[in-house]
């Protein structure tokens, strides 16, 4: 099972400032740790909404809508990607994170191709979604 670990964003975040020297080095061995154990997949931090933008899309085409976005709890500022055996051995590995009073991380499961019914994901997709999978993992 696949599972993304959102961080969300504060105040901080948002405003740009980077983290500490300490919370970097805290992070360091935790994904080493992540990585040793053979879960992780990715996981980045993101830059503060200001420097993004929004598409929202309606019946009659797209609009960007520029930030500010919602209130920062409302935002991701980093991910984990991780693949573990079940929903428990994300939230263990999620309660290892070293962040402090106020931090915040949401877990939701990634969907599989095996969670879709074969008529809504024929086999040739799933096989198709699998060979783009397999080509990301090696490039």
């Amino acid at each position: 099972m696949r599972f993304m670990l959102q961080v969300r964003a504060d105040q901080k975040s948002e405003s740009g400032a980077m983290p500490s020297r300490e919370l970097i080095a805290a992070m360091g061995e935790f994904n080493q740790a992540m990585i040793d154990a053979g879960i992780m997949l990715a996981g980045e931090g993101l830059h503060p909404s200001a420097k993004g933008a929004r598409i929202v899309f309606s019946d009659t085409g797209s609009q960007i809508v520029e930030p500010p976005f919602a209130g920062p709890s409302e935002l991701i500022a980093g991910f984990w990607i991780i693949q573990v055996a079940s929903r428990q051995e994300a939230i263990d590995w999620t309660r290892r994170v070293p962040f402090g009073p106020g931090g915040v991380i949401e877990i939701r499961q990634i969907f599989e191709a095996a969670d879709f019914p074969a008529d809504i994901l024929p086999p040739e997709a799933v096989a198709r979604e699998q060979a783009w999978r397999d080509g990301q993992r090696q490039s």
